[in-house]
């Protein structure tokens, strides 16, 4: 598996679900922007695997900004969302360690050419460096696996009424990927709002009493509380980016509705997720969108292999 990571929190936690799942061998994560700048999300990268045992998993920087941007500025609503750090402002130790030189999208290219489909690639930010991927390597698109958390089919964005935040970040990367062939699997707000985390959860990772767990529970506190205020009907925090990696291990926690995407550049719906009306017949599908989620199974799968990761650090 391969993580393509803008590490805010729920980033945090896919990394985390990652780690404990005993099918993975997490060959690399690929730094990208977002929640943070892509330099403060690499450094989180780094210090978070070394936090939970993992120093062996090497980290490689992407692409700083939106492909028709020049620069990228955090928003001020994803700082109150996952702190000025990403991490809900903790500190953790920081590792010795250092980034790859090989930037993300060759690396995830060179992945796919020597493990074909045995590889996945998750991403959980914009998808300005699997864009990048296609555009390097004709032959990616038809070998790789991806799985990407983003859009919302059949259910409001999160930054207006129709557009995601991870597609609102490169709109033209997201359709660029819709439109190449690539198959590529949807988890998107239709399933990940579904999907919530408790102070209850947290709490039993601070009940084990290792600076790791208690790290994470104070990491995902501030997230939860963000969304008291952000969404307060809801409950708790959508897990986001793990279902992502739970369904790239587990397809059969989601119900997928197979669809051509195309994702909309023009105002008033600029950064739409919605099926492409000149494909529509098409008999190849190229996406499966998650509609529905077996929640009591995905939250039991979450808890049960981060605690089991946190145990045994």
């Amino acid at each position: 598996m391969i993580l393509d990571l803008d590490t805010g929190v729920d980033d945090c936690l896919a990394i985390t679900y990652a780690l404990g799942s005993p099918e993975v061998e997490l060959i690399g994560i690929t730094g990208t922007y977002g929640n943070v700048l892509l330099g403060t999300g690499v450094k989180n990268d780094l210090d978070l695997l070394d936090l939970f045992g993992h120093p062996e998993v090497p980290v490689y920087p992407g692409i700083p900004h939106a492909r028709e941007k020049d620069g990228f500025e955090v928003l001020e609503i994803s700082e109150f969302i996952h702190g000025k750090n990403g991490i809900g402002e903790i500190e953790i130790p920081a590792s010795n360690r250092v980034a790859e030189t090989t930037p993300a999208p060759e690396f995830m290219v060179e992945a796919v050419r020597e493990y074909g489909s045995d590889v996945v690639i998750v991403a959980t930010g914009p998808m300005t460096n699997l864009a990048r991927a296609i555009e390097l390597d004709p032959t990616f698109k038809d070998n790789a696996r991806i799985v990407i958390m983003g859009g919302a089919l059949t259910v409001p964005g999160n930054c207006n009424d129709v557009m995601e935040a991870n597609i609102s970040q490169d709109p033209e990367a997201a359709d660029l990927l819709f439109r190449s062939g690539a198959h590529v699997t949807m988890i998107g707000l239709d399933v990940t709002l579904q999907t919530l985390l408790t102070y209850e959860h947290t709490q039993q990772w601070r009940d084990l009493g290792t600076p790791a767990a208690t790290a994470l529970a104070d990491i995902t506190d501030f997230y939860i509380k963000a969304y008291e205020t952000t969404a307060p009907h809801l409950g708790g925090c959508g897990l986001h980016d793990p279902l992502a990696v739970a369904v790239a291990i587990d397809p059969s926690l989601v119900t997928l509705f197979p669809c051509n995407i195309k994702v909309d550049l023009h105002e008033p719906v600029r950064g739409r997720t919605i099926c492409d009306e000149e494909r529509l017949n098409d008999p190849v599908k190229t996406a499966d969108v998650a509609i529905a989620v077996d929640v009591e199974r995905f939250l039991s799968e979450f808890m049960s292999r981060i605690t089991s990761l946190l145990k045994g650090i």
